[in-house]
């Protein structure tokens, strides 16, 4: 089932998104998972593709696994460190699969990383594009609420989302943001600029203090005083820890369904228990 169909009837939903192992001894490790991930019944569950597509493979294998298990798979697809025939490769494989849903990315610059030559993509719209010519796939795009990283300013990054969504993105993603009034102020920047595509929330339970540093370096978001007075007060203990964490995910969540976020997406850590956790937290707010 494609995604923009799952998420167009104004319904609310939680989906989850896990990452394949490293390592191929571990793939059974990683199917477990997804096996009691998919209990908690999300609208669908997202498979995060390696760095410099690595894992590729074992995306794909993910993927089909959560489909095995009657649930949408969505795979990521990141772009930079793979040439055109590799990216195509994986997208055709992924259509013999039965693979409906690419999440169209660029990928994280590494370190010391030089553009290559016109063999690759360096951007996520000509990704969209190569990906629409090779069938009738549902696209999503990356977003982000407090600006990506390298973007000069708020306009700019707007400027350059719109020109992705306008390649024809069915829905955007939105990375992990801990204030819910950024994404409202997003949300509204991007209706101003034409972006009516829906915008999925995503959602990162932190359940352990030493999470913060990663989590701002890769996504350079803004921690509030809530939040941040919550890891003061519980970081040090590791099950309080995880118990507020989820608390403060799953209010998050609230709020934003409150003022009409529908579609919410868990980065889950590949944590069952977490994902589950919410869930039963949300209780029947899911299917008001």
């Amino acid at each position: 089932m494609k995604i923009k169909d799952i998420i167009k009837n104004n319904k609310t939903t939680v989906s989850f998104e896990v990452f394949p192992p490293k390592e191929w001894s571990k793939i059974e490790t990683t199917k477990a998972v997804v096996d009691e991930m998919t209990e908690s019944h999300p609208a669908f569950m997202s498979v995060t593709y390696g760095a410099a597509g690595t894992t590729s493979g074992f995306t794909t294998e993910i993927a089909q696994e959560i489909l095995s298990k009657g649930v949408t798979p969505l795979a990521h697809l990141t772009c930079l460190t793979s040439t055109r025939d590799k990216v195509r490769h994986v997208v055709q494989e992924m259509k013999e699969t039965g693979v409906e849903n690419i999440l169209a990315l660029r990928g994280d610059i590494p370190e010391g990383f030089t553009f290559p030559d016109e063999q690759y993509f360096e951007h996520a719209y000509q990704l969209i594009n190569e990906i629409k010519s090779m069938g009738d796939f549902c696209i999503g795009g990356a977003c982000y609420p407090e600006v990506h990283p390298e973007s000069e300013n708020r306009v700019t990054d707007i400027e350059y989302l719109k020109q992705k969504v306008d390649c024809g993105v069915d829905f955007l993603t939105s990375q992990m943001f801990f204030d819910n009034n950024v994404f409202f102020n997003f949300r509204e920047m991007c209706a101003i600029k034409g972006i009516n595509v829906p915008l999925i929330a995503g959602i990162m339970p932190v359940t352990k203090a030493s999470q913060i540093t990663r989590i701002i370096k890769l996504s350079d978001c803004t921690l509030p005083v809530k939040f941040e007075k919550i890891v003061e007060r519980f970081g040090e203990n590791d099950n309080a820890m995880k118990q507020a964490g989820i608390v403060y995910a799953a209010e998050q969540i609230i709020d934003l369904m409150a003022n009409g976020v529908n579609n919410i997406h868990i980065y889950t850590m590949n944590k069952p228990d977490v994902a589950a956790a919410i869930v039963r937290e949300l209780g029947d707010i899911i299917n008001e």
